[in-house]
């Protein structure tokens, strides 16, 4: 049995979920719940803040977590980060006044800047030779230059709207977060098997993300450029039709790709063009 830790509320907390549950994996929402066990697969989930994941997983008591790579920065613990998972992008970057002038990171020296992430601002501002106060805040990072209580703040930015509506610019983006999955340095055999298990489930629903599946029909003698014009995981799958002189060709298409490639196929003319969402795919 696999124990892993997820945020028990929050922005990470329905995604992580999701995930699981695209992975097979169906868990009980936590509600009050410390701990649950899924029913179809040898993993329980142990509900905690997210700022605790990374001492939890380090110590043992979750063997696995999934949590933000700010979060991993900022503990220092001695996890494994086992894989990327791409969602819960965010970025903790330095802002200031807007009415402020900068010119470049000397800005800085001599300021107080208020955050909650100290040991991560410690650690930029020593590598870049900068003497500043840091003030660590709980919340609310973003008023303390409107009430006097710093020069600037570093914190965490995702579309920026918060920093406008305070006032303030970004001016150094320090570190670029996602959530990411961590796992204790010292599994057991059995353990390390049940994760390998997971991540290959969680791999299969990553790569079918953004691709379709498309079935198209096309005459015989077009198939040559038919297959310079298509991708394919090795190559495009041709089946002969019971119409003679036609033939049906099977592949998946990034999305990204979709339509320029479907427009450059009905112009060597393919018709009965089908496309279908691709829920897995397993390599």
């Amino acid at each position: 049995m696999l124990r892993i830790a997820i945020q028990a509320k929050g922005r990470l907390n329905e995604e992580s979920v999701e995930l699981l549950a695209e992975a097979g994996v169906s868990i009980e929402e936590s509600k009050r719940k410390l701990l649950t066990r899924c029913d179809d697969f040898p993993l329980e989930v142990l509900y905690l803040r997210d700022d605790d994941i990374p001492q939890a997983v380090s110590m043992g008591v979750a063997d696995v977590g999934i949590v933000g790579l700010n979060e991993v920065e900022e503990k220092g613990f001695d996890v494994k980060i086992a894989h990327k998972l791409g969602f819960g992008k965010c970025r903790i970057s330095l802002a200031i006044p807007k009415a402020d002038a900068y010119d470049g990171i000397g800005y800085f020296n001599g300021k107080r800047v208020a955050t909650s992430y100290p040991v991560i601002l410690s650690r930029f501002f020593k590598g870049n030779g900068i003497n500043a106060e840091i003030h660590e805040i709980a919340g609310s990072v973003e008023i303390a230059p409107s009430v006097g209580m710093a020069d600037a703040i570093f914190d965490i930015v995702s579309s920026g709207g918060t920093l406008v509506t305070n006032g303030l610019k970004e001016v150094e983006k320090v570190l670029f977060s996602e959530a990411v999955m961590i796992s204790n340095q010292s599994l057991s055999e059995e353990k390390r098997q049940i994760l390998s298990q997971l991540l290959f489930r969680i791999e299969s629903v990553e790569r079918s993300r953004g691709m379709k599946y498309v079935l198209l029909n096309l005459p015989h003698e077009k198939i040559d450029e038919a297959i310079r014009i298509l991708p394919g995981m090795k190559s495009p799958t041709i089946l002969p039709l019971a119409q003679e002189g036609w033939s049906s060709i099977h592949v998946v298409i990034n999305e990204r790709e979709l339509w320029s490639k479907i427009e450059q196929l009905k112009t060597i003319g393919a018709e009965d063009i089908l496309v279908l969402s691709l829920e897995k795919m397993i390599l």
